[in-house]
């Protein structure tokens, strides 16, 4: 076994993630030590759980392992156990103290965690639609968001979509650069769904510098000249007006700050 890309598998009876996560959590700890996981996921018999020992035997690995079924994690604690194979129980402590603290079994039900319910599907659905329309990629997204963000390049705008996509928004957003006309479906849609982004164009600079030195270019391209920032944002000053949209002012606000005025906007028009 290679002493510095160690193998750990990871066994659950559901999706395995949590098991995934602690593990590479603690490799952080050995000076960002990488680790090769094999991951075995919805485990349901004793079977399964002995041909991963013997796997993890043959590769000198640890077996982490998440088993809410009281018969599988028995079974792997006592296969590991006459194996000799190095074994976590992640779930085991955990629930073992919450039974005393609960005064009652826990149910054994596998990824009850991940229970897909109604909210989770609109969640996932609203991230994959602010991936989908991010930067003006498909503009027919226009005419099926929730909420679409108008400004130039920095003004968080994908982030601040992200953010609000969490939130089961399904958010667009335009970049607007004076050479390149909105597209069209841009003025086919309400304006309340629309919300322009500005900026201080001095701490626009400043970003817009720090940009192109994180990307190892020169600081003194167009992208970041005062000049170009005035004109950008006068143009953006120009569509937004067009649109007839609420703006806000990004200077010095958190994406989070930004998103919950934007929340408030959208509710102040529901009532």
């Amino acid at each position: 076994m290679n002493i510095d890309h160690p193998i750990v598998y990871v066994v659950s009876d559901s999706v395995g993630e949590t098991a995934e996560l602690v593990v590479k959590a603690a490799c952080s700890q050995f000076n960002g030590g990488t680790v090769n996981i094999r991951r075995i996921p919805y485990v349901v018999d004793r079977e399964t759980i002995l041909e991963a020992l013997q796997a993890a035997k043959e590769e000198n690995a640890l077996v982490a392992f998440t088993l809410v079924v009281p018969e599988l994690r028995k079974a792997l604690l006592e296969e590991a156990t006459r194996l000799g194979v190095p074994h976590v129980d992640i779930m085991g402590p955990m629930l073992d103290g919450l039974t005393k603290l609960y005064n009652k079994s826990p149910k054994g039900q596998p990824g009850l965690i991940h229970r897909l319910d109604d909210e989770y599907f609109r969640k996932v659905e609203a991230i994959e639609f602010a991936v989908k329309y991010d930067d003006g990629r498909d503009p027919r997204g226009l005419l099926r968001a929730d909420v679409i963000l108008l400004g130039v390049s920095r003004t968080s705008k994908t982030p601040l979509s992200m953010f609000l996509a969490h939130k089961r928004l399904k958010v667009a957003n335009v970049p607007l650069v004076p050479e390149v006309e909105p597209p069209e479906e841009l003025y086919m849609v309400p304006s309340q769904r629309c919300v322009g982004l500005i900026i201080d164009p001095t701490q626009l600079n400043h970003i817009r510098r720090e940009r192109l030195r994180a990307l190892g270019l020169t600081s003194s391209a167009n992208y970041a000249s005062m000049s170009r920032i005035i004109q950008e944002l006068e143009y953006a000053e120009k569509i937004i007006k067009k649109v007839g949209c609420p703006r806000i002012d990004v200077s010095n606000k958190a994406v989070e700050e930004t998103a919950n005025i934007i929340l408030e906007l959208l509710k102040m028009k529901k009532e």
